[in-house]
C-alpha cells in the first residue's frame, strides 16, 4: 500500500479571498478544509454564493511550486489554470451557459508567513478570446491549530 492510499489529512482552515476587478473590491471569508501534499497545498470549501437555481458548488484549490488550479464541482463546473507568463485555456459551465475561457496570468507569488499561506495572482480573463476582464486575487489559508 503506497501513500496515496492513505485517508487524506484534511484540516480545517479558514480561507480568505481578497478579489479586484478595476473599482470592485471584494472579500469572501469561508471555512474550508486545508491539506499538504509533498509540496503541494490543496484547498477545498463550498463556495458561500449559491448557483443560478440555488444548489451548491465546491471549490477546490490546488496550489503547487509554479502553478495554481481552481476547479468547482456541483452547480457551476469550472476549472481555471494559472502560471506565471502564461496564457493556459479552461471552461465555465452553468445550468445556463457554457463557454471555454482561458487565463492570461501576469503574476504568481506564493509564500508562507509562519502558518499562514499566502498565495497572490494577477491574470487578464479572456472568453472566446476576448478580454472581460482584469483580476487581482489573494488567497490567504490559516490552518486552524
Amino acid at each position: 500500500m503506497d501513500g496515496e492510499d492513505r485517508v487524506p489529512n484534511w484540516k480545517p482552515a479558514i480561507i480568505v479571498i481578497n478579489s479586484r476587478q478595476g473599482d470592485e473590491v471584494s472579500e469572501q471569508r469561508i471555512y474550508g478544509e486545508s491539506m499538504t501534499r509533498g509540496s503541494t497545498v490543496y484547498v477545498r470549501y463550498v463556495e458561500p454564493e449559491s448557483g443560478p437555481t440555488g444548489g451548491t458548488t465546491r471549490a477546490t484549490v490546488k496550489i503547487a511550486q509554479n502553478e495554481l488550479k481552481i476547479i468547482r464541482h456541483g452547480e457551476v463546473e469550472s476549472e481555471q489554470t494559472f502560471q506565471q507568463g502564461r496564457r493556459l485555456p479552461g471552461f465555465y459551465k452553468s445550468p445556463y451557459t457554457r463557454f471555454n475561457l482561458s487565463t492570461d496570468t501576469s503574476r504568481l507569488e506564493y509564500r508562507l508567513e509562519g502558518s499562514r499561506r499566502i498565495v497572490t495572482w494577477e491574470y487578464d480573463l479572456l472568453v472566446y478570446e476576448e478580454m472581460t476582464g482584469h483580476f487581482v486575487i489573494s488567497l490567504h489559508i490559516q490552518e486552524e491549530v
